[in-house]
Order: C-alpha cells, then structure tokens, then sequence
C-alpha cells in the first residue's frame, strides 16, 4: 500500500459559505494497531476572516435652530433629520480549514515512532515535533460602541417657569439666548477671578467651569441641532475558490449592515484576482519534479490580490497566500523515519506550506 493514499470523502465546501471561526485544540497522532498503524490527515484550505467596523451618525434639528441667526449668531445648524453610515476600518484574516475534499493516509510499519500534529479537525501540523497552538481569527460580530450621545431635553433644565408657560417660540428662542449670554458671563468672571463668589480651590474652579460648559453646550444645541455617534462591527467569513467578485454584504444608510440580497443596501464587493498559481520544484533541468514515491504531502501555495470596496472605492487591498490555488508536493518520507538523524517538518496551519523543517536534537 501506498505511504500516502489519496481518499474522497465529502463535497467541498460551497463558495461563499459561513465558516467557524474559533480556537483551535492540537493533538498528536500515533501508529497504533487500532488504527492499523495508518494516519490519516487533511491539507488546509484559505478561508478569510473580514472584519468591518462602521460609523453611524445621527443628526437631529434642534428645537430653535430657526432661530440661531437672530439670537445666537450663527447659521452653521443641522436643519433636518438626517442619518448615515460610513465604513472606518476593514480587517481581513486569512485561516485554513481542512480540505475535506482530499485526505491523506500515512501507512506506517509496526513499532514505528514518526507522529503527526494535527488540530481538532484533523488537518496536518507537524511531524515528528510537537504542534504549537494557534487560533482562528474570532470577530467582533455585532459589537455596538457608543462614541457619542445626546439629550435633546438637556437643555430644559437650565430654564426657569417663564420659559415653561411662554406659547411664543420666538420668545422661548430669546429667553435661551439670554440664559446662554450669563452662563458665559459668567465663566468669563470665574477665569478671570473676578466672580462674586469665588471658589475655595482650584478642583471646586475645575468643577463649576465644567457645569458651565455642559449647560453652554445643551442650550447651543437647543439652536444648533444634536449629532449621536456609534461603531458597529461585523465579521463575514469567505472561503474563495477561484478568480471573481462576490457582494459580500451589504451598506444602508438606514440599517447600515445588510445581509448581501438585502437591495435597500449598496453593494460591498470582495474581489479575488489570482497573481500566481503555486508551480511544482523543477530540477537542475528546468523540468518539474515529480511526486517522490510515497512522497509526504503539502501545499506550495499560490498567491491572489483580495480587494473590499464600496461604490468604486477601495476599502481594503493585500496580495495573500491561498492553498486552493497551489499544488500538491511531497517530501521524501524517509526523512521521518530514519533512525538515525530523523527529521522534523512544522507546516503554516493557513496555507499547508512548509514552515520549517531540520533534524530532531
């Protein structure tokens, strides 16, 4: 029997399809007579992890904003209700998942000690060393951060009772503005320390100055209009499998992130465009050698430019090492097995290409 024999077992997975993304556990896998001194592993192939935080900003008209102008002096106010998205940061993590389309049997003889590395899910570490622990990216999926609120009642606890019984918005407008005209009168008096009464210390100053600019700024905004801030972050998982551009997800200004059938959204393209195919070693010949007999597989990785974008504009570009678009290669088995002088081989866990390789000490 072949050292390693190539097994077909479940379809692949589908393009676009969701993948886990979670910490990975590693074990360590012996010929065994239970196992009929056979190990079984998988090559990976590149999903990737992208991670999208988003601006939404909310705009609200301030109940006196006709009236900044006249009372406040200024005609830079928010006139109508307004809210949008904007997308700030894209991150992208490539990470590999077994290629459950093609698995590999290690035949080994009794009383051999080569050993293999695998994760949880049976894709191929190390051998002959003990595997490191790594982590598939885990996202952000729905994280929501408040940056910045408001209160557009805020400033109804700075009036007094005339302000409360007045029909008049004009004159409402005008009693605002003369609130606002003492609060900074005052401000001004304390800075200049000339205050009819004065704080006893400098933390008390820093106390009263603070109430000050917080009323300062809930009356103006009575007249300028209110903005509220908060980022949304989403993780999408994709798993390409050849050239092309899919709508990953989708942006609307009203309920920002939509799935990707989802039309009230613009469409967030991620593009693949292959750079390089992944080519088999040539000899001093020039020509391409062939799989060693029993060869111990792995991935030379081909490589492709991932690109996010929004409406003609990029998000996010990088060239990536992808699996899916190398090529299957082999290595001497006898390296593994050798009395003497053994080898060890540590493999990337995205790619399937060989990370390091050397004698055991």
């Amino acid at each position: 029997m072949s050292l390693f024999t190539r097994l077909l077992l479940v379809p692949a997975l589908a393009l676009g399809c969701m993948l886990p993304v979670c910490a990975q556990q590693t074990r360590i896998l012996t010929a065994e007579k239970h196992n009929e001194y056979g190990l079984v592993y998988s090559l990976p192939v590149t999903a990737l992890s992208v991670e999208v935080t988003a601006r939404r900003t909310v705009r609200k008209a301030g109940p006196f904003y006709q009236y900044a102008k006249k009372f406040v002096g200024t005609d830079k106010v928010i006139k109508s209700d307004s809210e949008e998205w904007e997308i700030i940061s894209v991150n992208v993590s490539p990470y590999g998942i077994p290629d459950r389309d093609n698995q590999y049997l290690m035949q080994l003889k009794q009383g051999a000690t080569t050993y293999i590395g695998v994760d949880d899910d049976g894709m191929l570490l190390s051998i002959n060393k003990e595997p490191s622990s790594y982590s598939r990216p885990e996202g952000r999926d729905g994280i929501v951060e408040a940056s910045e609120k408001f209160n557009e009642n805020e400033f109804l606890k700075y009036v007094n009772e005339d302000f409360i019984a007045s029909q008049s918005s004009a004159k409402k407008a005008q009693m605002l503005a003369e609130n606002l005209m003492e609060i900074r009168d005052s401000k001004i008096s304390l800075t200049r320390g000339t205050a009819d009464t004065m704080p006893t210390d400098g933390r008390q100053l820093e106390l009263m100055l603070q109430s000050l600019e917080h009323q300062e700024t809930a009356i103006m905004q009575a007249f300028t209009g209110y903005i509220e801030t908060e980022t949304v972050s989403r993780t999408f998982t994709y798993l390409p499998e050849e050239d092309g551009r899919t709508v990953l997800f989708r942006m609307s200004d009203f309920a920002g992130f939509v799935e990707s059938d989802d039309y009230s959204g613009a469409p967030v393209y991620l593009s693949i465009e292959m750079v390089s195919e992944g080519s088999l070693p040539v000899d001093a010949k020039g020509e391409e050698k062939k799989f060693p007999k029993d060869g111990v597989a792995y991935c030379i990785p081909g490589t492709a430019n991932v690109k996010l974008s929004l409406s003609g504009k990029t998000l996010w570009a990088k060239e990536m090492e992808f699996a899916q678009f190398g090529v299957i290669f082999g290595l001497n088995p006898t390296l593994f097995s050798a009395k003497k002088d053994r080898s060890f081989a540590v493999f990337n866990p995205v790619t399937g290409a060989i990370q390091s390789i050397g004698n055991e000490e």
